[in-house]
């Protein structure tokens, strides 16, 4: 019997096809008609099935060293729980939760503590990933969305690595780049400080002064103006605030040779790489944790962001910004609410109208502010 099933790795989510064999033991294949990764699967996903033997794995509850049914450790976690919080409050239970867990379990954990403990007191990994993004995302769309699909890939003529060495942390993702390259598209930018195997096979590298990512994309984004490349409709019909965005960047940006002296590369090399994202439509730009972890990472992720709403190139085929997650589930415990400062399904703690349609949901008065 073949079961499908997710590799539980990296954020790609590629499809796996297990099954065991006569001998006992597993046979992992990737998935051929997986929209992520359509059969392929890296060095990490082909291994899985040396993970799932039973040796040294804690196969029932246990307390305080020794075996109890399900009912008893319950009862007792349930017993700990309403007496740390007799003692100290709600406050003083916290849940830090996986970026691998099943949606459903983040649902549950999130509506546990914020429901019926009353603490807001979760995060998953999107704290330490993706949290940049997440702000980003609200600031430009109101919301935390991800403007764009793996599809992209096979249509877009240039893609911008921002931040991320795709070839050994998205191997699947990097490979389908590659092979469409072999089409003669998509040009590859490879922005990041360090040499890596992305760079190695990228049409422009720019190993631009770490921090100054910013600046680059306000460059860009002044550029875009200049060259006419802005999309006035677009912006017209579906933005708020671009001539304020493009005074702060056309004063921290007046020229290439700025840009480029501020980020330490070759102005040559800063001219190219506009060049080709202003004369190109379909442009898609990829930005992994080299963005998201840095204590400008929202504003990095805005400037990004920004070039691709003044060209209107977002939400089309072959074109938009794109986070790339780092672990495997980490949208699907944004979409449920499991960061201290989220509901469920993208409501928030600055609305009532959220916090009391969220508490008659989940039946629970307690559901916590934050």
């Amino acid at each position: 019997m073949t079961i499908a099933t997710s590799c539980p790795y990296c954020g790609v989510g590629c499809g796996i096809d297990a099954s065991v064999t006569e001998s006992g033991g597993y046979d992992i294949r990737g998935a051929p008609d997986h929209p992520a990764n359509f059969g392929r699967l890296c060095s990490k996903g082909t291994a899985l099935g040396e993970t799932f033997g039973l040796e040294g794995r804690l196969l029932h509850p246990m307390i305080r060293g020794r075996r109890a049914d399900w009912k008893h450790a319950l009862d007792h976690v349930a017993a700990q729980f309403r007496s740390v919080i007799a003692r100290h409050g709600p406050d003083a239970v916290a849940f830090y939760v996986s970026g691998q867990l099943l949606t459903e379990d983040y649902y549950a954990a999130n509506k546990l503590i914020k429901g019926f403990i009353g603490s807001a007191n979760i995060d998953t990994n999107s704290r330490l990933c993706m949290a940049s993004s997440v702000a980003g995302h609200k600031r430009a769309f109101g919301e935390d969305i991800v403007p764009g699909c793996y599809a992209d890939f096979e249509c877009a003529d240039l893609a911008v690595l921002v931040g991320s060495n795709t070839a050994w942390c998205h191997p699947i993702l990097y490979q389908r780049l590659v092979r469409r390259r072999e089409t003669g598209h998509p040009r590859i930018v490879n922005i990041d400080p360090r040499r890596t195997a992305t760079s190695e096979a990228a049409d422009l590298h720019l190993p631009l002064r770490p921090g100054t990512d910013v600046h680059l994309f306000n460059g860009l984004l002044s550029h875009l103006y200049q060259a006419g490349a802005i999309n006035t409709d677009y912006v017209h019909c579906h933005t708020g605030g671009f001539d304020s965005a493009l005074e702060v960047a056309r004063q921290q940006c007046g020229s290439i040779r700025a840009v480029a002296d501020a980020c330490g590369l070759p102005a040559a090399d800063v001219a190219q790489f506009y060049g080709w994202f202003a004369a190109t439509e379909k442009s898609i730009t990829l930005y992994s944790q080299g963005v998201n972890q840095s204590i400008q990472g929202t504003d990095k992720v805005n400037a990004i962001l920004n070039c691709h709403l003044a060209t209107g190139r977002i939400g089309k085929p072959g074109m938009g910004p794109f986070s790339l997650t780092g672990q495997p589930n980490a949208m699907g415990g944004r979409e449920v609410g499991g960061l201290s400062n989220q509901l469920a399904a993208h409501m928030d703690f600055s609305s009532e109208e959220d916090v009391d349609r969220v508490a008659r949901f989940w039946r629970a008065r307690r559901a916590s502010r934050d």
